[in-house]
């Protein structure tokens, strides 16, 4: 993860992407140091009346300009794991696919996490409620809500995620 530096403390931005077509949650998170603060958390909709392709190039584009506007060090997204309905992980999986291109497009670091591994991060228990990350983001980032929907709480969850990996990784070097 490539680090922009303040003075002489590094400054990192991170999107946190949850891929989905209905609802993509995303996060941008800044860490200077040991602070960790939210700077976007939200999701993309998409109207399920529309065709896929539609939908597809639809969340293409918002997620270009999240790139545009934030300008991201790296990309970190939860990897898509099969699911009982094999559309809904196609779909989904057409989405991450989407948000790695665009941070390829860019030559980012693209890391990938399994929701397990996210819950452990953020709660220290890999089979979390979505409830309990909520209230984790919100505490970790002193939020004065639990982000909302969920897929926005899991996008933040996933960046801190990757912050969390990263500072130990360079902590062992």
């Amino acid at each position: 993860m490539v680090a922009r530096l303040t003075g002489t403390i590094a400054q990192v931005f991170v999107l946190g992407i949850d891929p989905g077509v209905s609802r993509c949650g995303y996060s941008v998170l800044e860490q200077v140091g040991s602070r960790t603060r939210a700077v976007a958390i939200g999701v993309l909709t998409t109207s399920p009346e529309m065709p896929l392709p539609r939908r597809l190039a639809e969340i293409a584009g918002e997620v270009s300009q999240l790139f545009e506007e934030y300008r991201p060090d790296a990309l970190a997204i939860e990897r898509v794991l099969f699911q009982v309905n094999v559309r809904t992980a196609m779909s989904v999986g057409q989405v991450a696919g989407l948000c790695m291109v665009e941070a390829a497009r860019r030559d980012l670091p693209v890391t990938e996490y399994s929701p397990n591994q996210v819950k452990d991060a953020v709660v220290g228990y890999g089979a979390a409620t979505k409830e309990q990350v909520q209230r984790m983001v919100q505490t970790i980032l002193g939020l004065s809500a639990p982000p909302r929907p969920a897929d926005a709480a899991d996008a933040a969850a996933v960046a801190l995620c990757h912050l969390s990996h990263a500072g130990l990784a360079g902590a062992l070097r």
